[in-house]
């Protein structure tokens, strides 16, 4: 049996973690050692009902599987009128770049609905009427792009990152990750985990987690506390329910 080697920080953090759950149990305090040791920040995905071992790692398989963001091509029509500094929200034309702001237009998606229906330059059907799609952002940087910077210029078109989740546009794939994770990821811990029977845990981690949750090493965990005398009446109470 390989020994486990437990160093002062995790004994630390062990030493906090029993102090906060007395009654904590054998598995239960050994899954938050392990927590520890490999630095684990399990996340789980509602959405699609699977944990992951890190938000990062879900990123990467998300993005793997094309669920996360959609490269888009806008036309950027300058407009003062319709978009400053203190817009938070806008509302684009895919066709013509025509944009309604927050701030600017006092029904800005009815707007959006009216103008695209009527636009000229779109020329997509659906069931035999104009289409309605539009963009909708609240990223800084896509809406400073409406800003002009001088007098207003011909109408640019510029590559953006359309969320596959909410259909909002973000100027980088990086903003589209960080929008992921902050609403559509949830942080667990390893013991909510093991304990949980409602989502898929993902593979790659699963078997992370059934190579270190066996018998033999949970047993040279003990081994290595019951060498230390703060966690001796932990060890002894463990033993004894075994």
């Amino acid at each position: 049996m390989t020994k486990t080697v437990i160093t002062d920080e995790l004994k630390h953090a062990l030493k906090e973690y029993l102090a906060e759950n007395p009654m904590a149990e054998l598995v239960q305090t050994y899954l938050f050692f392990i927590e520890k040791k490999f630095n684990l920040q399990p996340a789980v995905f509602p959405r699609d009902k699977i944990i992951f071992q890190s938000s990062d790692d879900a990123v990467k398989h998300l993005e793997k599987e094309n669920k996360l963001w959609h490269e888009a091509e806008i036309k950027i029509t300058f407009s003062p009128q319709s978009v400053n500094e203190s817009t938070k929200k806008i509302y684009i034309c895919p066709f013509s770049g025509k944009v309604f702001g927050d701030n600017t237009h006092p029904n800005p998606q009815d707007a959006i609905y009216d103008w695209v229906s009527k636009c000229p330059e779109n020329t997509e059907r659906v069931g035999g009427l104009k289409s309605k799609r539009f963009f909708v952002s609240e990223d800084p940087e896509v809406i400073i792009s409406y800003i002009p910077k001088t007098k207003p210029k011909e109408p640019v078109k510029k590559v953006v990152y359309s969320s596959v989740l909410n259909g909002k546009l973000f100027n980088s794939k990086q903003a589209v990750i960080e929008d992921f994770k902050k609403n559509y990821l949830k942080s667990l811990s390893l013991n909510e985990v093991q304990g949980q029977n409602r989502f898929t845990i993902e593979t790659s981690f699963l078997e992370f987690i059934q190579k270190y949750l066996v018998e033999d090493k949970i047993a040279s965990f003990v081994e290595a506390l019951s060498e230390v005398k703060d966690f001796e009446q932990f060890v002894n109470t463990w033993v004894e329910a075994e």
